[in-house]
C-alpha cells in the first residue's frame, strides 16, 4: 500500500510517497524500512494585504491537488493520505459551507494586546491549570477574541487549517487533538474544550466539530475532485495533523535523557510525557504540553528558529545564497554580539537585519555591521536559547539530559548543529531531516496494519536513516556568552 503525506509550513509545502519494505533478513525475520521520496514541492507565504497578514487557503488546496494528480501520473492509482500544517491558525465557514472571513496567520498585529486583555477577565494561572498550553499572543483563543464579532455571529464551524483541508477533499468535519490543542481551549481534565473559556469568547461547543485522535479513518476524496483533476483513489486518514506532534512521532528518541529539537521556522524543543506537566514552576517557565498520539504530551518550549535567518535573508539586496552565509558565519567571531531570539521585535518585522542590528544597540553591544556578524549573531543566539531551555527541562522534569535529537531543516545547517552541541556541551544527532514526513507517514501505516505501534515504527525510522552525530568540543567564550544571555539579554 502506498502512503502520501502532505506536509505544509510556513514557508513550503511538500508531498512524499512512502512505504514499508523488507530489506534482507534478521536473526528471526525480514528487516523492515520505511523508504520515502519526493513527490511535489511548493512555497508558501503569508500575504500582506490592507495591513493584515493572511494566508491564501485556495492555493494551499490547489497545490495540494496538483501533488496528488503528479503521485497519479507517477503510477500511484490507490494510496492512504494525510495532511499536516502549523498549529493555532484556523478557518470560519457558515452554514452553506463558505468561509465568512479572510484566514489570518499567527503573525498578524490584531493579536497584539488581546493576550493582556484576556488574562484580565481570567487570570493566567486559571487557565493553565485547564489547559497547561503556554502563553503565547497568537494562540488560537487570542485570535478568535481579536476576531470581528460579527463574522463571528455567522459562523457555523470553526476548523483549523488541516481540518479544513481534509473538510475540502472529503467534506467531514473534524477537530483533530494534537492541532487543537495549539487553540489553548481544551480542558486537560475534561479532554474536551473548556466551557468557561469558549463562554468568554461567546463561542458555543457546538460550533467546534467532534475532536478525533490520530489513526481514524476519515473517508475517500469526493469523486468529482477525483475525476476533475485525475486523483488516485485516496482515503484520508489523520495524523498528528500538528507538524510538531508528526515531527516528534517521526523522531527516533534516545531514551529519557534525551529531548527532541524539531528545528525549522521556528524550534520546537522538549520531551515526551505519558501526562502533564502544568504546575506553577512550568507556567512561570512558559512550557506547553500539547497532546500527542497515544495519550502522550509533548512538553516543550515554542521557540523562535531559522525565521530569523529568513528574515534577515529576505532583507539582503544582493541574493546571496544560504550556504554563502554559513560559510561567512563559520569565519566570524563566536558571541560578539547576542539577541533574545524569542523576543517580540523579531516576530514579524519589517525588515530583520535593521531590528537586529537596533536591539544590539540598545542592549549595548554597538552593532554587527556585516552579513557574516548578522548571521554569527543569530546562531550563536539560537543554541544559547537551546542551552537555557535545556537548563528549564532538567529544573522541571527532573531528568539528566545528555542527547539532543534534532530534526527537520536545521539539520541540514551543518554551523548550528555544531554550536548547538558545543554550547550546550550535549551529544547531537542530526536527523532524520524528513522527520515531519515520517511521522504522518507512520500513523497512517499503523492505521492501515502495517506497523504495530509507535515503538516498531520508531525503531523502523531509526534502522532506515542515520544521523549525524556531533560529540561537544570545549569552545572559547560558551560559558561567559552564556551567562550574558541569561543575565543581561533575557533581563532586558
Amino acid at each position: 500500500m502506498e502512503h502520501i503525506a502532505v506536509d505544509i509550513g510556513a514557508s513550503g509545502g511538500r508531498l512524499f510517497s512512502g512505504k514499508v519494505i523488507s530489506n534482507g533478513s534478521g536473526p528471526y525475520r525480514p528487516v523492515k524500512k520505511i523508504e520515502i521520496s519526493d513527490v511535489y514541492r511548493f512555497d508558501n507565504r503569508i500575504i500582506e494585504r490592507d495591513g493584515q497578514s493572511l494566508w491564501d487557503i485556495d492555493l494551499l488546496f490547489h497545490h495540494i491537488v496538483r501533488g496528488l494528480h503528479e503521485a497519479f501520473d507517477r503510477g500511484c492509482k490507490r494510496c492512504t493520505v494525510g495532511i499536516d500544517t502549523w498549529g493555532v491558525d484556523y478557518v470560519l465557514i457558515d452554514q452553506s459551507c463558505n468561509r465568512v472571513s479572510d484566514v489570518f496567520s499567527y503573525r498578524d498585529s490584531r493579536t497584539r494586546a488581546a493576550m493582556d486583555a484576556f488574562l484580565n477577565i481570567i487570570p493566567r494561572e486559571v487557565i493553565y491549570s485547564k489547559t497547561g498550553i503556554q502563553f503565547l499572543r497568537f494562540n488560537t483563543i487570542y485570535q478568535l477574541y481579536s476576531h470581528d464579532q460579527e463574522v463571528l455571529k455567522k459562523t457555523w464551524k470553526i476548523m483549523l487549517i488541516p481540518d479544513y483541508l481534509y473538510f475540502l477533499f472529503t467534506g467531514k468535519c473534524h477537530n483533530e487533538v494534537t492541532n487543537a490543542s495549539t487553540t489553548q481551549l481544551l480542558n486537560l481534565d475534561q479532554r474536551d474544550f473548556d466551557g468557561d473559556l469558549l463562554a468568554t469568547l461567546g463561542i458555543e461547543r457546538g460550533m467546534f466539530a467532534d475532536l478525533i485522535k490520530p489513526g481514524r479513518y476519515i473517508g475517500p476524496v469526493k469523486p468529482g475532485l477525483m475525476q476533475k483533476y485525475s486523483l488516485p483513489e485516496c482515503e484520508f486518514i489523520t495524523v498528528a495533523t500538528h507538524d510538531t506532534g508528526s515531527a516528534v512521532l517521526g523522531t527516533p528518541l534516545s531514551g529519557d535523557n534525551s529531548v527532541y529539537l524539531s528545528c525549522g521556522t521556528w524550534s520546537l524543543m522538549g520531551v515526551e510525557n505519558n501526562s502533564p506537566v502544568n504546575s506553577n514552576d512550568a507556567l512561570r517557565h512558559n512550557f506547553t504540553n500539547e497532546w500527542g498520539a497515544s495519550g502522550t504530551y509533548r512538553f516543550l518550549k515554542n521557540l523562535t528558529g531559522l525565521w530569523l535567518v529568513q528574515g534577515m535573508k529576505r532583507a539582503l539586496p544582493n541574493g546571496i545564497g544560504y550556504a554563502a552565509l554559513m560559510k561567512m558565519a563559520g569565519n566570524s567571531r563566536g558571541f560578539s554580539f547576542i539577541i533574545n531570539p524569542n523576543d517580540e521585535s523579531f516576530m514579524n518585522p519589517p525588515d530583520m537585519i535593521e531590528t537586529i542590528k537596533k536591539y544590539c544597540k540598545e542592549t549595548g553591544q554597538g552593532a554587527p555591521d556585516s552579513e557574516a556578524e548578522l548571521i554569527r549573531c543569530i546562531l550563536d543566539s539560537l543554541s544559547l536559547s537551546y542551552r537555557h531551555t535545556i537548563e528549564e527541562i532538567e529544573h522541571l522534569t527532573g531528568r539528566n539530559i545528555s542527547v539532543i535529537n534534532l530534526t527537520g531543516g536545521g539539520v541540514n545547517n551543518t554551523l548550528l548543529c555544531r554550536l548547538t552541541s558545543n554550547v550546550t556541551g550535549k551529544r547531537l544527532l542530526a536527523g532524520p531531516v524528513e522527520a515531519t514526513i515520517l511521522g504522518n507517514l507512520i500513523m497512517q501505516m499503523i492505521a492501515s496494519g502495517e506497523i504495530a505501534d509507535i515503538s516498531e515504527a520508531r525503531a523502523m525510522i531509526k534502522e532506515s536513516f542515520d544521523p549525524v552525530e556531533y560529540l561537544p568540543q570545549k569552545m572559547a567564550d560558551a560559558d561567559d556568552a552564556f551567562k550574558r544571555y541569561k543575565e543581561n539579554i533575557l533581563r532586558r
